[in-house]
């Protein structure tokens, strides 16, 4: 089974994995945010300007996106 990737609890943007195997797991654009596993949904904005989908989840950059992210 594959690792499910992390989601930043601000922006719910789909994280990279980290370039080494012990970096912490951040957002770039919301570094002080919490980041979880316990997320759904799964969306991909190519075109945010353009985009009824993004225009409802206020997203204004491209990207892979959580649709619900679950942070406790």
């Amino acid at each position: 089974m594959a690792k499910k990737p992390f989601a930043c609890g601000e922006c719910n943007r789909i994280l990279p994995d980290p370039e080494k195997k012990n970096d912490p797991v951040q957002c770039m654009h919301c570094p002080s945010a919490p980041v979880t596993t316990d997320w759904s949904g799964y969306v991909v904005i190519l075109h945010p300007k353009r985009s009824e989908v993004a225009q409802r989840l206020n997203i204004d950059s491209p990207g892979s996106y959580a649709l619900k992210v679950n942070i406790r």
